[in-house]
């Protein structure tokens, strides 16, 4: 495996080919975000003549890629600091909603903290949110309804998560604007 600012590389070897797998620096929730596929060095001129094969392209072990990238120091250390940040993100979210109630602010809070949860990967991130603000997953379920509803949150058809909107943004800078 090698590491950068940017990113880590992990690298196999199939027949005469030589697999860089690529992840940027983050929270590894997918397959990796680049794949070049080069003949070894050393690879025979038989076995790279006709280019890369189907059966090259099977062989890839994309499970045990991932399983490496997922241990990565690199990995390990955005992923903590992830969980951490949305940990805080959601409890936030729950003390808005204890004092102002289905509020904007924490509509957009709500927003942010699911896509960023869906984002990273998480397994149920409802449910996790539910936990974090202190409420049932349903009651959840129908808080980012309404964020969706009313312009905080785009929907994705079949997945979790969303994108952010104008709206949501403007009043998330508000309100870092306000801890300020």
């Amino acid at each position: 495996m090698r590491a950068d600012e940017s990113g880590f590389e992990i690298e196999q070897q199939q027949g005469g080919w030589t697999v860089r797998m690529w992840w940027p620096t983050g929270p590894v929730s997918g397959g990796p975000h680049r794949i070049t596929i080069e003949p070894t060095a050393d690879a025979p001129p038989r076995d790279v003549a006709r280019g890369i094969s189907t059966t090259v392209l099977r062989r890839l072990d994309l499970a045990a890629a991932l399983k490496l990238a997922k241990m990565a120091p690199e990995a390990q250390s955005v992923l903590d600091d992830t969980a951490k940040k949305l940990t805080e993100s959601g409890e936030a979210a729950g003390l808005l909603l204890a004092t102002e109630g289905v509020s904007d602010r924490y509509l957009a809070l709500l927003a942010v903290t699911y896509k960023n949860m869906a984002d990273m990967g998480a397994v149920a991130p409802v449910q996790r949110l539910a936990a974090l603000i202190e409420r049932r997953p349903e009651t959840v379920k129908d808080h980012l309804k309404k964020a969706r509803r009313d312009g905080y949150l785009s929907a994705v058809a079949g997945k979790a998560g969303g994108e952010l909107t104008e709206k949501a943004m403007s009043i998330l800078a508000a309100m870092s604007g306000d801890e300020a």
